[in-house]
């Protein structure tokens, strides 16, 4: 034999060369290959007996080179064999006897190699005929099969190979099946796997087509050997095929069918090679003798180290459960394989097999056996277990897979037996889900969320429950909404059209991010109302509620509790969930999902109460009316969405209740009203779906009869009304602001024509505020309309009940003056005494600063009055009568009203006060009559009592807002003379308790004296003069703030004492112009007001320093003598009797007395208060001129003092702008008019002339012109020693000059004396009493 050829060199030449061939180029040079050669080497067994080694060697050699000639060179045997197809028939029949002779384990498979290769070249129906011929006729006259495995390996290869041969044998070859089945009960194992090898490629080829034809006989035999050969298999070999051909019998419905109905008494295993197996057989056949072997079986194999075989077995068992749950399940339970199952997911990490793992135990919790022998519970740690090693896979199948059958077992646990009794077992699942949720692949965090709802059962919750966790999950899924895909509307509207061109109901891609966006929110909707529910059945078990185990005291500090949660559901729904659904339903309506989130949002208004007044008028204010109105019309027509309408309604009615309940309180307290309201919303919701274009038909629709008083048409228009109005309340208008108008009138009408006026109260409100608030876009009602109105308003016995506190029903009453006659004055009261309950505490508390402070901003509600007076004035009227006839919280409203109205100057009205004087002269009238003979104080009617003092109040309002230049204060006749009359009257009847009218009415008195001229008061000041009462009343009050009877709670206030000393002052100065005659005087002391001027000043108010300081200028003026006042005095001031000649003359103040009060005026010029330095500027210049005018040394020795020096100084040496102040200069020129000689320095006088050049001198006021023009007339005149320069008297005559015309063109541009009044606090002062006095 050649070192290449394929040839037997020996016998070779004798072969005929037609069976030779060679392979390679035709000029040679390629191997040589002769057929007869190979043939005779195969079959020529005798020439090798001495040399079997030598024998063995050349046919392996010959193989080798046969199985590289039929892959490098295919088509050349065959060619050689075709010339006669006995060789090649010869040739089969030679290698399939090698298969049973040789005993060579490599030759043996290059012969099973190079036999196949043959038959796949020739591809001749005839050699395989031939060769499952030979197989069937060996295993026919075999005695023994024992060594015919490799014949058996080689036909299951040949089945492999050539898919038609198992066809052939199933459908032709019945007898060599029985043998293959006789064969498996034979006791060797390496035959029975070789058989089994045939099996599992018979049933595996083609899909297992060939199958079909297979003898149903034939194939319940093959189930039973191999349950039975399984059962007893110890070869490894043998257990993987039989493994291999069980997986492939469980998928055929039949053969389930047979493998689980087959029973075998399960005996003892040979040569088990799992111990822990062997022993559980055992156990089992005491128990059992007679069972199904198969869950037996397989659980030995998960039981085995082999994680091939672990997830085959499982594969199996998934397969089986698919084909017959309700069948196999039983057996797989009682066999206690979910156990098993369990425990391998703990021990591994194989994708496919925790994932064939969770397939498995997915099935076995359909069957109620699951729960109820407690495999859910025994499994569920090492479930969890598992779940967090497959998320970390790279497979996210796995962990998709294992989520769902957490949550079937979550889902079908029994409530009875709890799964998580104690809080590590429940961290660990939450764990476990959240990790879940915040997966990359959103399909996976859908399933976890759908996990996270079956979670959040109460009968899964631990003790104490973990809220801390479940607001984890809450929090871990809101986290999610980011990522989650909004379609635009250019993708809306390519879905539109592509669905209308498929005219099908297709759905959308379910692998598009766009929908699996939809599948996580809706999944995510679905937990989030599970933990809403959850919460609520929490709050309503006390127990589980407090959390029992947990200290008491820190349940309110603890973020683990129900309070903590609740917040956190409403904070995610508020600030990610509400954002997220809207925007999404803007775009695409899906009904589940807006099923499930109204049912969120009506859950919130259970859980947190006291936040859902906030909640409420958010959510209505943004829409939430609009949009669930839309989405029931959308969706919910013709019964559709049933669910959807459900919890829409729910919705709505808990919004409607809410907001009616809170933001009205005085109807919420109305518990009629409320249920009325809530029964009309129940009943007529669910019926209210269709469009809110189709509402105004529906509202002017005439129903039938209707016999419930809450179903029927009329009952669903109701409901409308009841929403427009609660929905315009928060600025969602449903429909345009006329058609609702007409629509209302409408509906009104058609009420009436029915013959029934009567509304139901909150229907009838309702549509009060609807007309109200459309009012300004829609025509007056006239004629029919308006009488339609008018007689339903006045069906209503309480119109207050129908009120409700806006400035459109204010607007809407005094638009026609019917209703505001009927109603008007009701609805100002309404308005002046509810605004309280209808602004939440922080505007209350505002409003009440503002008032105390006496700021300018003004409220709401003035503010919409002032607006309304301006169209109507008549309301001016309507709020006196107010503040005349009703009681003092309602009358001060009103008088506020008319305060601001008066103060504010508004041009609208420009006679206003002059319209209000014979208003408030009728109501003084009116009281001078009621309360001639009783006198004026508490314990009179407590509605008189309560007016007065407004009255009087606003009496001195008008009079400071009044024109000064009006004809009635320049004659001081008509009704000012009358009011002047009847306040006096009333002034002297007043109680001294009656602090607060006695003030208003002192006020209004000095203010009518001060304002008018002094020769139109001669009247006034005789009347009061003779006043008697007047008088006593006065000198009661001067008397009391001294007198040691009263104590410090019975003393009058400051501001009455103060309008005392002012209108006091007036009298005296007025008296000595007209000689009036005095009938009783007012006995005052001059050493009290002294000695408060003095030492009491710190603790008196500045105010009433400066009332003090105004009544000694005027005693001063006269030289401390007027028959108004009979001034006392003290050894304080004029020393003791008998009294110098000083202290004679300047009785009753005594040099003493003038110069302590000369201090006095020193000290107060030296303040900041504006007032009291004028005050203190023109008493020291009555007080210098008083001197100069009794003892001219005196005066000179008062100037001269130190502390007069003192004063200088720190005149002068004051910023620039004090040093042009009008008081400022008229204390410089005081002292330089009475020979102070410190002030005689040129260089502090040129520094006022400097300064009052800086500013301007027309920036100068005309009081510090005429002070400055006053101190240079000084300068002028040469008091200065010595004398100023030629130069300085220039510049000051320049000045002189400067001022003389400015002042000239003030007094042509102002011909007419404008005195105004400045209120302080509660007091009014005449600036003109207060001007410095430069004359």
């Amino acid at each position: 034999m050649a070192s290449r050829d394929i040839v037997y060199d020996k016998n070779h030449f004798r072969h005929d060369p037609k069976w030779s061939g060679r392979l390679g180029p035709a000029e040679g040079g390629g191997l040589l290959l002769c057929v007869a050669c190979v043939v005779e080497m195969i079959d020529s067994e005798s020439i090798a007996v001495g040399n079997k080694t030598s024998f063995s060697v050349r046919k392996s050699f010959a193989l080798s080179g046969l199985s590289g000639v039929l892959k490098c060179s295919p088509g050349t045997l065959r060619e050689l064999l075709r010339q006669d197809h006995r060789v090649s028939l010869h040739f089969i029949s030679s290698l399939l006897g090698m298969l049973h002779s040789t005993k060579d384990p490599d030759t043996l498979e290059k012969a099973d190699q190079v036999l196949i290769q043959l038959l796949l070249e020739l591809q001749t129906e005839l050699s395989f005929s031939f060769i499952l011929d030979l197989i069937h006729k060996q295993l026919s006259d075999q005695a023994s099969v024992k060594d015919l495995w490799p014949i058996f390996s080689f036909l299951g290869n040949l089945v492999e190979a050539v898919p038609d041969v198992a066809h052939t044998l199933v459908t032709q070859y019945a007898p060599l099946l029985e043998h293959l089945c006789s064969a498996l009960l034979h006791p060797d194992d390496t035959l029975k796997a070789s058989v089994l090898y045939v099996w599992l490629k018979l049933f595996g080829v083609a899909g297992g087509s060939a199958v079909q034809f297979l003898p149903t006989t034939m194939r319940d035999r093959v189930c039973v050997l191999l349950l039975e050969t399984l059962s007893k298999a110890g070869n490894p070999q043998l257990i993987n095929n039989c493994i291999g051909l069980l997986w492939l019998l469980v998928q055929q419905g039949e053969a389930v069918s047979v493998l689980m109905s087959h029973q075998i008494p399960c005996r003892e295993s040979q040569s088990s090679h799992i111990n822990s197996s062997q022993i559980l057989c055992q156990d089992q056949e005491q128990q059992s003798p007679d069972r199904c072997p198969l869950p037996l079986i397989l659980k030995k194999l998960l039981l085995s180290g082999d994680e091939m075989l672990q997830t085959t077995s499982a594969k199996c068992i998934a397969a089986i459960l698919v084909h017959s749950p309700s069948q196999s399940s039983l057996p797989f339970i009682k066999a206690d394989l979910p156990e098993f199952l369990f425990d391998r997911l703990a021990s591994s990490r194989s994708e496919v097999l925790l994932w064939s793992v969770y397939s498995c135990l997915l099935l076995l919790t359909e069957d109620p056996l699951f729960f109820s022998q407690c495999h859910s519970v025994y499994g569920i740690e090492s479930l969890v277990r598992s779940l967090k090693e497959a998320l970390r896979l790279t497979n996210l199948e796995v962990p998709k897979q294992g989520l769902l059958l957490l949550t079937e077992i979550l889902e079908r646990q029994p409530a009875s037996v709890r799964l998580f009794p104690t809080g590590p077992g429940f961290t660990a699942v939450s764990e476990a889900v959240a990790a879940g949720v915040s997966c990359s692949c959103l399909l996976v965090a859908t399933q976890a969320a759908n996990a996270a709802a079956a979670l959040f059962k109460l009968n899964h919750q631990s003790r104490p429950v973990h809220y801390g966790e479940i607001e984890g999950l809450i929090e871990a899924i809101t986290n999610r909404f980011s990522e989650l895909s909004i379609p635009s509307h250019a993708h809306r509207r390519n879905s539109v059209s592509s669905f209308l061109l498929r005219g099908g109901m297709k759905r959308s891609d379910p692998h598009s991010h766009a929908s699996r966006s939809e599948g996580f929110l809706f999944q995510a909707l679905v937990c989030f109302h599970a933990a809403c529910r959850l919460a609520e059945e929490c709050a309503s078990d006390p127990c589980v509620k407090e959390n029992t185990f947990t200290a008491p005291s820190k349940h309110s500090q603890r973020q683990d509790s129900l309070d903590s949660l609740c917040r956190c559901l409403l904070r995610c729904c508020d600030s990610t969930w509400i954002p997220t659904v809207t925007r999404i339903s803007e775009h695409v309506s899906n009904a589940q999902i807006l099923q499930y989130f109204y049912s969120i949002l009506s859950s919130q208004f259970t859980l947190l109460p006291s936040l859902m007044p906030v909640f409420a008028n958010k959510l209505a204010s943004s829409g939430f009316y609009r949009m669930v109105l839309e989405h029931k019309g959308l969706l919910c027509a013709g019964n559709r969405n049933p669910n959807l309408n459900a919890s829409g309604c729910g919705f709505l009615l808990r919004l409607s209740m809410c907001l009616i309940t809170h933001s009205d309180p005085v109807f919420g307290a109305s518990q009629h009203d409320v249920e009325e309201v809530e029964n009309l919303l129940l009943h007529n919701l669910p019926s209210v779906c269709f469009r809110l274009s189709n509402w105004p038909s529906w509202l002017c629709e005439v129903p039938g009869f209707q016999l419930c008083e809450y179903k029927g048409q009329r009952a669903t228009q109701y409901c409308l009304l009841i929403i427009l109005h609660l929905a315009m309340e928060q600025g969602d208008r449903l429909l345009p602001d006329h058609v609702v108008f007409s629509s209302v009138v409408r509906l009104l009408h058609s009420v009436q024509e029915q013959g029934n006026c009567f509304l139901p109260r909150s229907v009838l409100r309702s549509a009060l505020y609807l007309l109200a608030m459309t009012q300004d876009k829609s025509p007056d009602l006239e004629g029919g309309p308006f009488n339609c109105v008018s007689k339903v308003l006045s069906s209503c016995q309480s119109f207050s009940s129908l009120y409700i506190h806006h400035p459109a029903i204010l607007h809407f009453i005094f638009r026609y003056p019917a209703l505001a006659e009927k109603y008007g004055s009701l609805v100002l009261e309404l308005w002046l005494t509810k605004p309280a309950q209808y602004t939440d505490t922080g505007q209350i508390k505002e409003r009440g600063e503002r008032r105390e402070t006496g700021t300018d901003k003004l409220d709401r509600e003035t503010k919409e009055l002032l607006t309304l007076i301006e169209k109507h004035p008549s309301v001016t009227m309507t709020l006196l009568d107010i503040v005349c006839t009703r009681e003092a919280p309602l009358a001060s409203q009103a008088l506020h009203v008319l305060e601001v109205l008066l103060r504010g100057k508004r041009n609208f009205d420009v006679d206003l006060c002059t319209n209000l004087q014979p208003a408030l002269l009728q109501a003084l009238q009116r009281l001078s009559m009621e309360d001639m003979d009783n006198g004026f104080g508490p314990g009179h009617a407590a509605q008189e009592v309560d007016s007065l003092p407004l009255v009087l109040k606003l009496l001195c309002v008008t009079q400071a807002n009044e024109p000064p230049s009006a004809s009635s204060y320049i004659k001081m006749d008509g009704v000012h003379f009358k009011l002047f009359y009847h306040v006096s009257n009333i002034a002297g009847r007043l109680k001294p308790t009656s602090t607060e009218s006695l003030l208003s009415a002192l006020s209004y008195l000095y203010c009518c004296l001060t304002l008018s001229p002094v020769h139109c008061t001669d009247r006034a000041v005789s009347m009061l003069l003779s006043n008697s009462r007047l008088m006593d009343q006065l000198q009661r009050v001067l008397s009391s703030s001294t007198a040691p009877s009263f104590s410090s709670s019975t003393c009058p206030p400051s501001s009455l004492l103060c309008c005392g000393h002012l209108l006091l002052s007036s009298l005296i100065t007025l008296q000595r112009f007209h000689s009036a005659q005095v009938f009783k005087s007012i006995s005052w002391s001059l050493d009290s007001a002294v000695q408060r001027l003095l030492v009491q000043k710190r603790n008196t108010d500045s105010l009433l320093l400066a009332s003090y300081l105004r009544l000694l200028q005027a005693v001063l003026n006269g030289d401390l003598v007027s028959p108004v006042v009979c001034i006392s005095t003290s050894p304080g001031l004029i020393g003791h009797r008998p009294l110098g000649i000083e202290d004679g003359a300047l009785y009753p103040l005594g040099s003493r007395g003038a110069q302590c009060l000369s201090v006095a005026l020193s000290g107060l010029l030296l303040q900041k208060h504006e007032l009291l330095l004028r005050a203190s500027v023109n008493c020291l210049s009555s007080l210098l001129g008083f001197l100069q005018r009794r003892s001219p040394s005196t005066a000179k020795y008062v100037v001269c003092q130190p502390w007069t020096g003192f004063l200088l100084r720190c005149l002068l040496s004051s910023e620039e702008s004090c040093l042009v102040h009008p008081a400022v200069l008229r204390v410089i020129t005081l002292l330089l008019l009475h020979g102070r000689p410190a002030v005689q320095r040129e260089v502090d006088l040129m520094r006022i002339m400097e300064a009052a050049q800086k500013k301007g001198l027309k920036e100068l006021r005309e009081e510090a012109s005429q002070a400055l023009r006053q101190l240079l007339t000084q300068i002028q005149s040469n008091v200065l020693e010595p004398p100023v320069g030629e130069e300085q008297r220039q510049r000051a005559r320049s000045m002189m000059e400067a001022l003389s015309s400015q002042t000239s063109e003030a007094e042509s541009c102002s011909p007419c004396r404008r005195s105004g009044i400045l209120l302080v606090g509660d007091v009014s002062i005449c600036l003109s009493d207060f001007t410095v006095k430069t004359d």
